[in-house]
């Protein structure tokens, strides 16, 4: 059975790399030149903010300190891609960036609901939180399909 603690834990892992999300598609759309793609990188980037703010709710009603940072990895990760879409550029490498970053999520999402890690009410509220990585990662997954073709 799950306790504060752990679901503390749990949920603060899922805040931080939803924060990397929000802040991946941030930039991803100030990259790409598409206003479409802009538009659907920006509103995902708020869905984000609103899935953050959510999980950091239920820490605090748990009694616990909510992240409000992203990880060090993804940092250094947007690092480098800044670095390397200097020299490479174009809507595709940026498309293909963000659906590598929605593989990483999801899969963490996933992880999260794996073995009663969640009580009850944490559970929900990350499932809430997860539609909105579930409907990215696939809309992004389209997105890259159809320029594929």
């Amino acid at each position: 059975m799950a306790t504060n603690d752990d679901d503390i834990g749990v949920l603060n892992g899922l805040i931080e790399v939803t924060i990397d999300s929000a802040e991946g598609y941030k930039e991803a759309a100030g990259d790409v030149k598409n206003p479409e793609l802009k538009a659907i990188f920006q509103r995902r980037a708020v869905e984000r903010r609103t899935a953050t703010a959510a999980l950091q709710s239920q820490v605090r009603a748990l009694g616990g300190q909510p992240e409000d940072d992203g990880t060090v990895l993804a940092s250094m990760h947007r690092k480098f891609l800044n670095l390397r879409n200097s020299v490479q550029s174009g809507d595709r490498v940026v498309i293909d960036e963000v659906e590598r970053g929605e593989d990483h999520i999801k899969a963490k999402y996933e992880d999260a609901f794996k073995d009663g890690k969640l009580s009850a009410s944490s559970l929900t509220v990350a499932q809430q939180a997860y539609g909105s990585v579930r409907s990215g990662h696939d809309e992004m997954s389209r997105l890259k399909h159809s320029l594929q073709h």
